[in-house]
Parts: C-alpha cells; structure tokens; sequence
C-alpha cells in the first residue's frame, strides 16, 4: 500500500450505486419492467410478479432472484431467465439522486475537479447516469467495463484512468464509495484518499472491511458530512 502524502486537494471521484442515488430505486424499476414482461410473455399479474421479486430481493436472494421466480412459478430458467436479465439491464430506469447530491455538486465542482468511477455493465450504467441527470457534474466519467471485467474494481486502472483525465495526481484526489469489499483498495493501492458513505439503509452497509487495506480512510453517514471531512484531509 502506497504511503499517500498530504497535498493540496484537487479533485473528487464519486462512485455511483448507492453513493449518489439509492441503489435499491434501481432494483424496484427493473423488477417493474421485468414484471410487465412477465405479465405479457408468462402470463402472470404484473402486481404478482412485482411483489414476489421485491419480496425475494429482500429475503437476501442476490444475483439469481429470476430463477428463484421462476422455478417457484414450475417454470424452466432456461428458458426464461436470459429474457428476464435482458429486460432488467436494457429498460429506463426510474431513479432520482439521493436529495442532498445535486447542490453538493453544484458547489464541489466550483472548487475541485470531479470525476465519477463505477462499475457494472456499461450500458447499464449510462442508463442509469442519464436517468439521474447527473453527468453534467463531472469533467470525467470511467465505466470500468469499457476497460474490460478485469478492469472491475477491485483494480485500480480506473482509478488511474480517471486521475488522467482529471490531469490530478493521486494524492490530490479523493474517491467516495460504499462498498468496503472492493470500492477503496485500488483507490488506496495508488495513494488516493477514500471515503465511505455508510448509509443506514445501503445495501452494503452492513458489511465491514475484510482486512485493513480494504478500509477507507474516513467514514460518513450520508454525503451532508463530506465537505467537513475534505476540510479535515486538506489539513493533513
């Protein structure tokens, strides 16, 4: 881990998912979309269907919830399951900004220069920037899946990417995540500061770092406390 040194901050790199809007949103409107699809395609009641997926999402079911759907419906997932994941990635998403993010960026971008670092799949993700209408914000967008699934953080190349773009060094910028399981060690591999945002409802927020290095270098309850701690990391 590379020992960061204290310099004069310069810009601010945002993850996406859960740190500037509640990824959850993003789960109910493709449950939504998948659930119309259902109603027309499986024959069963877009209310129905709605209700078992969120129930199943959270029941903890992750990564697989439309075969769980499926196979409890009798239906093969073979069959089904590659249509449902086509319509959750490639619908319009109903999402907004967590309330506080808009004017936080408004004032951040007038003194730092700001990026945004995120990964999953890219078209996914653009859908998902373009919904929030948040891309004016940044001087750098990075979607690690244009860089290739080895790029997905935990890797630091996005990081690297970005600090490029952004024409900063790495121990003059910050990157603010949520997830401690891969968000903050490539970050801090490369001399970048990290800060967690811990919401009490996140969908990471449960989880604690698995070792040391995976740990952010400050922890915040929601975005409100951000400029205090970049306050705190400007003096060293």
């Amino acid at each position: 881990m590379i020992k960061k040194k204290v310099g004069e901050l310069r810009a601010l790199i945002f993850d996406l998912d859960d740190t500037l809007y509640p990824e959850r949103t993003y789960v109910i409107s493709g449950f939504q979309a998948v659930a119309a699809w259902a109603e027309e395609h499986i024959g069963i009641s877009q209310k129905q269907a709605f209700d078992e997926l969120c129930q199943l999402f959270e029941s903890g079911i992750r990564g697989n919830t439309f075969n769980y759907w499926l196979e409890k419906h009798g239906f093969n997932p073979d069959r089904w399951v590659s249509q449902m994941v086509q319509v959750y990635r490639t619908h319009t998403p109903s999402i907004a900004p967590y309330p506080e993010v808009p004017a936080l960026l408004q004032r951040l971008r007038s003194r730092y220069r700001l990026g945004l670092v995120s990964d999953g799949y890219l078209e996914v993700q653009r859908k998902k920037l373009s919904a929030l209408g948040l891309a004016p914000y940044f001087d750098a967008v990075v979607f690690s899946d244009e860089l290739g699934r080895e790029a997905w953080k935990p890797s630091f190349r996005p990081f690297e990417i970005c600090l490029e773009k952004l024409g900063v060094t790495e121990n003059e910028a910050v990157y603010i995540a949520d997830n401690p399981h891969k968000d903050f060690i490539g970050a801090r591999q490369i001399g970048m500061w990290t800060v967690r945002v811990r919401r009490p409802d996140g969908l990471y927020s449960h989880i604690d770092p698995p070792l040391a290095e995976y740990a952010p270098d400050y922890t915040i309850e929601n975005l409100a406390f951000l400029e205090k701690v970049l306050c705190e990391i400007g003096k060293g």
